[in-house]
């Protein structure tokens, strides 16, 4: 990479995944610089070292600096490569923290992506597996990646994790497909899965139970599964939760997940995460606020055609903005939005993006 040219500067720690994702799929360097500058302990956390350490093991070339005090980050990024890894996630944040940023650069690798994280599955802050499984991955299907997995080897609850889980990407696309969707679609069934480690298996049907009164008055199918680990698989700490999942006529899939704290009621798990299931529901089109970053950075960099997706307003967040300018910043293109005009007259939009025409150079690199 040519060092004359000059880098690419954010500033804060806000968005600094998808900061590094987004400079490693345009190949552009960045530079990221007052990074909690003003805090009592300044620069970057574990995790983050950490996350940039799973970026370097799955690129060739690139090149990492950071500074004395951490606040400041030169990222040079090479070329993706994948391939076999295993990488050892901190206890400060989930597996999901990890997970998250490879599906954005695993179909566009040198080598089919087969990553083992081992950590924790579950948190407040973080995609649950589930999540990711059922929420995250049919959004790549319909970009065209339709080879993808996750498998959960073991569960670990927090605060000390021990869970195993197997991320496998074997698609490797040249460019992702154009999306067109301008429709809210109706839910055609809800599942879930509640699940528990090292506890008693009755918290997974209480979870269940205060789910299923809350789901009861929707008019389709209802199917929570319970999931309970014991032994060794189980790791290293007592937890529970709940993921409950909503999939459209055309694939698409809404989500929302809890985990139970020491002190919480079972039952009150069960409905809050139902509740907020239909909120979710409420507040979106065709993707899930948690699903809309990975959505737009595929209509992005793909061809150059223009891709058009239906929101809500209650979507358009500050860390949607903050996607859009990042993604303006780095790949010079602007994101349209126009509101919808039918006869219900709700508060949508249509995004309307003409994709950069990238396309995937790495698999022809020796």
């Amino acid at each position: 990479m040519s060092s004359a040219r000059p880098l690419i500067t954010f500033q804060g720690s806000q968005n600094f995944r998808i900061r590094i994702v987004l400079a490693t799929l345009s190949g552009k360097s960045i530079k990221i610089e007052k990074i909690r500058s003003n805090d009592l302990n300044p620069g970057l956390r574990d995790h983050e070292i950490s996350f940039l350490r799973l970026i370097e093991s799955v690129t060739n070339g690139s090149h990492i600096e950071i500074s004395y005090t951490g606040t400041t980050v030169i990222y040079k990024p090479g070329i993706i490569v994948g391939g076999s890894h295993t990488h050892n996630c901190p206890p400060s944040r989930a597996v999901g923290y990890f997970i998250e940023p490879m599906l954005y650069l695993a179909p566009f690798s040198k080598k089919k992506f087969s990553i083992i994280f081992r950590g924790i599955t579950a948190s407040h802050n973080d995609a649950g597996v589930e999540a990711i499984k059922w929420g995250l991955l049919p959004v790549l299907e319909k970009f065209g990646v339709r080879e993808c997995a996750l498998h959960t080897l073991k569960r670990g609850s927090p605060p000390l994790g021990g869970g195993e889980v197997h991320l496998i990407v074997d698609s490797l696309i040249a460019q992702p497909l154009t999306m067109h969707e301008l429709e809210r679609p109706p839910i055609k069934s809800i599942r879930g899965v509640a699940y528990s480690t090292r506890v008693s298996p009755s918290l997974v049907n209480r979870m269940i139970d205060g789910s299923r009164n809350v789901l009861k008055d929707i008019n389709c199918e209802v199917n929570i599964t319970a999931d309970v680990w014991r032994g060794e698989n189980s790791g290293k700490s007592p937890g529970w939760g709940i993921t409950l999942v909503g999939e459209t006529k055309k694939g698409w899939c809404f989500f929302s997940e809890l985990i139970g704290d020491a002190g919480d009621i079972p039952e009150n798990i069960g409905m809050q995460v139902a509740y907020h299931f239909i909120e979710e529901i409420s507040k979106s089109a065709a993707v899930g606020r948690n699903q809309l970053p990975l959505a737009i950075v595929y209509m992005v960099i793909g061809k150059e055609d223009i891709g058009r997706l239906r929101i809500t307003k209650e979507q358009i967040d500050e860390n949607f903005i903050h996607l859009l300018r990042d993604v303006k910043k780095i790949f010079g293109i602007e994101v349209f939005l126009k509101p919808v005009d039918d006869l219900d007259n709700n508060e949508d939009f249509i995004v309307t993006i003409k994709g950069v025409g990238f396309h995937n150079s790495n698999k022809k690199i020796a």
